[in-house]
């Protein structure tokens, strides 16, 4: 006679069934084999996961080796090292902080392994330091900051101030007067103009929305008006003419460095600067936080 009640609990016969993530501990196991990891044996005290996050994160390893005040106060070095790299970007002590927490970072690591290298020659162990350096630079640190300054945040010098711009999209509408960082040749070795009279070195432009889509922008030997407002010329602006900005694109004139060499006409000159200043919206790189921690952002409105 069959039971009336029955418990859910699962029968001690069968092995309760995998989960989903039981594929990834599948290929784990799979590359281990594949590396010959599994034939790696580690001295007493040390463990692949420790190993593996110690690499990654400064300051952990001495941690994991002993996770005492010397511990305690490698991480708390490493987090600081690491704030005074973000709040300081784009100045000498970011630069300063950065390779102290390489430093850092390495010693540590490599302070973890030491039951590891304990029977090695100086040699050995000055060759695995610098192998752990280079392996953190080029599998971290680099591509990290790459990443950062290219996807999120970018530090650029203006008049001897840092100024930090966030990666952004167009964002319409933007207004006469805001400032932008964008690229000013598609090319990183640049173009010729004119002719090949003119050649131009690609780069990073930053400046101000002189004029936005849809706006009249007259030159002459006075300077230059928008929309039949006057403003002061601009450097190597030309001295005549009429040009009206395309829809979706900012008339920002660019402020180069200009070397010559042979007769270079100023109206060469001009005619180049003029087709820079014509921004697209696949040009726009970011724009600058009005503040970076407690740093005001201060810019110059040109009007």
């Amino acid at each position: 006679m069959g039971r009336k009640f029955t418990t859910d609990q699962a029968s001690p016969f069968y092995p309760p069934r995998a989960r989903w993530f039981s594929v990834f501990f599948k290929l784990g196991c799979r590359l281990r084999r594949r590396l010959a990891l599994d034939r790696l044996r580690l001295p007493r005290g040390m463990t692949a996961g420790e190993l593996v996050v110690g690499f990654f994160v400064p300051g952990l390893a001495v941690y994991f080796r002993g996770p005492g005040w010397a511990g305690r106060a490698a991480l708390g070095a490493g987090a600081t090292l690491l704030l005074v790299y973000v709040v300081w970007l784009g100045y000498p002590a970011a630069n300063l902080a950065f390779g102290m927490l390489i430093s850092l970072h390495v010693t540590g690591f490599v302070h973890y392994c030491q039951r590891w290298l304990a029977a090695e020659a100086f040699g050995a162990r000055l060759a695995f330091t610098i192998f752990v350096m280079l392996a953190m630079l080029l599998l971290l640190y680099l591509p990290v900051r790459g990443l950062v300054q290219q996807q999120l945040i970018t530090p650029l010098r203006l008049d001897g101030q840092v100024i930090i711009v966030r990666r952004a999209s167009p964002v319409y509408p933007l207004q006469r007067g805001q400032w932008l960082a964008y690229s000013l040749s598609e090319t990183e070795e640049g173009e010729a103009h004119n002719g090949g009279a003119v050649w131009f070195h690609g780069g990073t432009g930053f400046g101000p929305v002189l004029a936005v889509g849809g706006d009249s922008v007259i030159f002459s030997t006075n300077g230059y008006s928008v929309n039949g407002v006057a403003h002061a010329a601009r450097p190597h602006m030309p001295a005549a003419g009429e040009w009206r900005v395309p829809e979706k694109h900012w008339f920002i004139w660019p402020d180069l460095a200009i070397s010559g060499h042979g007769n270079v006409s100023e109206a060469s000159i001009s005619g180049t600067l003029l087709v820079l200043a014509d921004v697209a919206p696949r040009q726009l790189l970011g724009l600058p936080f009005d503040r970076w921690f407690w740093r005001q952002q201060t810019l110059p409105w040109l009007p």
